[in-house]
């Protein structure tokens, strides 16, 4: 028999890794002294201590641990339990993978001497959201004010409306007769009519960046997104949207949100 302190450096691991497993019932000590409390350990313990960190080396939990060693699983519990672990290890990987070309692009930007200048793209998770939408084929993007004047006049009589924004169906930049949507996002359904439709943008994740100013510098936004986008592991997924955070009479206090829904 071994005091607990003579397996660790039989073992080559710590004190408290040997109490942590015992205390969560995976390596109890082979006996405790009743007077002194001393926990001795049992050179025939070495074998199941070693499947342990085989399995925490693996990934697996202790919880997935403890239903390898007590439940007496099948080669194939076993084998499915790994196969699940080996998805989200490879999950993980693709994730640190687009991660580092992230962390690429940014260096890069440092070393134009654009970092400040530039925009900062996050991904994230946008969740449906209700929206009342007019959808149409506009002259221009510029020529889609009447659009919003409509919606607002028809949430007007229902008392509702928010913050607007605008999604964009063609798959190019178009110069004349886009496909566009305007939409007013609402927080219940209000009635349609046959033009206005109420609806749910659907939940996606999206590339998303903020541009302060005026419209007339989205170019600069839409050419950082995608550049972006292309050079992150990420592509194209659906129409982008525009969200008019805030809209003033000096076009230089706007504040808009480019999103373009992605995936890797």
């Amino acid at each position: 028999m071994f005091k607990i302190g003579e397996f660790s450096r039989l073992a080559q691991l710590s004190v408290s890794a040997l109490r942590y497993y015992a205390d969560r019932g995976l390596l109890p000590p082979a006996h405790i002294d009743t007077f002194s409390g001393y926990r001795y350990y049992s050179i025939d313990q070495l074998p199941r201590l070693y499947r342990i960190l085989a399995l925490r080396d693996l990934g697996l939990s202790l919880e997935q641990i403890v239903q390898v060693l007590e439940n007496d699983l099948s080669a194939e519990q076993i084998r499915g339990m790994l196969r699940l672990k080996q998805a989200e290890l490879q999950q993980q990987l693709a994730e640190e993978q687009a991660r580092l070309k992230r962390v690429s692009a940014y260096l890069r930007r440092i070393e134009q001497e654009d970092l400040m200048s530039g925009y900062d793209v996050v991904i994230k998770e946008v969740p449906a959201q209700l929206v009342a939408g007019i959808r149409q084929i506009v002259p221009s993007y510029g020529e889609m004010g009447p659009l919003y004047g409509e919606l607002y006049a028809h949430l007007g009589r229902h008392g509702a409306g928010g913050m607007n924004g605008a999604v964009y169906y063609d798959e190019e930049y178009k110069e004349h007769n886009p496909d566009v949507a305007a939409v007013v996002f609402v927080p219940e359904p209000v009635p349609a009519t046959e033009r206005i439709k109420v609806y749910e943008l659907p939940a996606c994740t999206v590339a998303s960046l903020v541009h302060h100013g005026s419209p007339d510098g989205y170019s600069d936004a839409y050419g950082a997104l995608m550049s972006w986008i292309a050079g992150s592991g990420y592509r194209i997924c659906g129409p982008n949207r525009e969200l008019y955070l805030r809209w003033e009479d000096d076009p230089n206090q706007n504040v808009t949100e480019i999103q373009f829904p992605v995936t890797r």
